[in-house]
């Protein structure tokens, strides 16, 4: 018995934890405000790609059943070491059922080229980004415009599809 309520005190601090952990900071809140404004105007496609981002985002990447990311669409300028909360590398998109485009996050990304694997994570928002050996990148999704269920920073966002 003892043991069983040990688990359970483990299983209810660790949801205690989880939820704690994806309430932004006031800081991070701040980035949040200031990554919106600053791309509040390319809710339209056509002004991101105006503005220096690849009007073909490549195929809807997902990862069912967890879900998905959506269309990425990069500003080349921007591929460097240098992370600018007002600047993110990436826009993530989302076909809808009308063939428009919802924007519903950004990404930021270092090249390996710019910011070696070997070194420690580069970090935006106060976040360490991820890995991504196969792609030769750092990288962190900040779903700023869809909130995420399955956190502010997560990769995959179940509310996201590819159609």
């Amino acid at each position: 018995m003892r043991t069983l309520r040990f688990h359970c005190t483990l299983i209810v601090l660790a949801l205690a934890s989880a939820s704690f952990a994806d309430t932004p900071t006031e800081d991070v809140q701040r980035d949040i405000t200031r990554v919106q404004n600053a791309t509040r105007s390319f809710v339209s496609l056509d002004k991101a790609v105006a503005a220096g981002y690849a009007r073909d985002g490549g195929g809807c990447v997902q990862n069912q059943p967890h879900g998905a990311m959506g269309f990425h669409h990069y500003n080349n300028a921007w591929l460097d070491a240098k992370l600018e909360v007002e600047r993110p590398e990436i826009l993530v998109y989302e076909r809808l059922a009308n063939g428009e485009y919802r924007l519903n996050g950004v990404e930021y990304i270092v090249p390996f080229s710019a910011w070696p694997e070997t070194n420690d994570a580069p970090t935006v928002m106060g976040q360490k980004l991820k890995r991504a050996r196969k792609l030769g990148i750092w990288y962190l999704h900040v779903w700023i415009w869809l909130e995420n269920p399955s956190g502010l920073f997560a990769d995959w966002n179940p509310r996201v599809t590819c159609l």
